[in-house]
């Protein structure tokens, strides 16, 4: 069994629908990676990798919420089609 690109599409659909449905107060807070919850402030260490992932996961979470939405409703309307 090969990974061809469709399995790679759907792998890569499946962590960003993941990292997106992530609630903030539930999981993210607790584990101490919610933007508010930073206390870097002003100039603090904005280069380390958790600040960056945090970053990452609010932009995930922000610009990739509508595009999504289009996305799985055409993969699910092709898996019912084509299956």
């Amino acid at each position: 069994m090969a990974l061809g690109l469709g399995q790679l599409f759907y792998v890569l659909l499946f962590v960003i629908n993941g990292i997106a449905v992530l609630s903030e107060d539930r999981f993210l807070a607790r584990i101490g990676w919610s933007v508010q919850a930073d206390p870097s402030g002003f100039g603090g260490d904005s280069q380390s990798v958790k600040f960056k992932i945090i970053n990452l996961i609010s932009a995930v979470r922000t610009l990739m919420r509508i595009p999504l939405i289009a996305i799985n409703i055409v993969v699910i309307v092709y898996e019912l089609i084509l299956g």
